[in-house]
């Protein structure tokens, strides 16, 4: 399939980007507080703050410079799935967290993680993760687009369809943590995170955007309400 600009105008576009934009923005919002606590991200975000870290950038250079790159291969072999939540995601999410952790050291929220107990790290990790899975849900289910992370491995499913998909994709998130643990291994300052961590979180977020995406699509797919005509009595 061809791509064409008619495809990022989808159905209750309006609709569909309330939700999407603030979705993204929240997930940059909760990855950066699990930076933070280093217990592991997504392994997305893990293999690109581990590369940024080894390169001595910005996340969000990192993740435009990264998701750039597959965005071509997307463009190639799936310019079909490409939309403005595929290019939300590629270019705020990184920034966001760039943003977010300025601040969390600037107004001591990045000490008080630090110094706090195992038990507080935990409640924050808790509640960080269900937040952050319940938006990407959110973010994935308002389908203006897939970000070029997620759409790679859509695309090498659809040329070995004998591989189960869910097959695929976990071999495609662990390699991008292998990618994120080489990165670390060349990087002096270490390893950025939990590599274990983000393999958890990837196992997590599949369950929840199944459980979230009936009700998300009944809102998204509802049509909206027809404006009445001001030239009408």
């Amino acid at each position: 399939m061809k791509f064409s600009f008619k495809q990022f105008i989808v159905p209750n576009f309006a609709k569909r980007l309330a939700f999407m934009l603030p979705a993204v923005i929240l997930m940059g919002v909760f990855v950066s507080i699990l930076v933070e606590i280093g217990w592991g991200t997504d392994p997305a975000s893990f293999m690109n703050l581990n590369i940024a870290s080894a390169l001595g950038w910005g996340l969000g250079n990192t993740e435009v410079l990264v998701y750039g790159l597959m965005l071509v291969f997307t463009f190639i072999f799936g310019a079909q799935m490409i939309g403005f939540g595929t290019l939300a995601n590629m270019i705020l999410i990184g920034y966001v967290v760039d943003l977010c952790r300025w601040i969390w050291r600037n107004i001591g929220f990045a000490d008080f993680i630090y110094n706090s107990s195992l038990t507080v790290r935990i409640i924050i990790f808790a509640i960080t993760l269900i937040c952050f899975v319940f938006v990407a849900s959110i973010y994935i289910n308002a389908q203006m687009g897939v970000a070029p992370y997620d759409a790679m491995p859509q695309i090498i499913s659809g040329w070995i369809p004998r591989i189960p998909f869910f097959i695929i994709r976990i071999l495609f998130d662990l390699t991008a943590v292998l990618i994120g643990v080489i990165a670390g291994k060349l990087n002096p300052d270490g390893i950025q995170g939990s590599a274990i961590g983000s393999i958890i979180m990837s196992l997590l977020l599949g369950p929840v955007i199944s459980l979230v995406s009936t009700p998300l699509k009944k809102i998204l797919d509802a049509p909206e309400a027809a404006q009445p005509d001001p030239a009408q009595p």
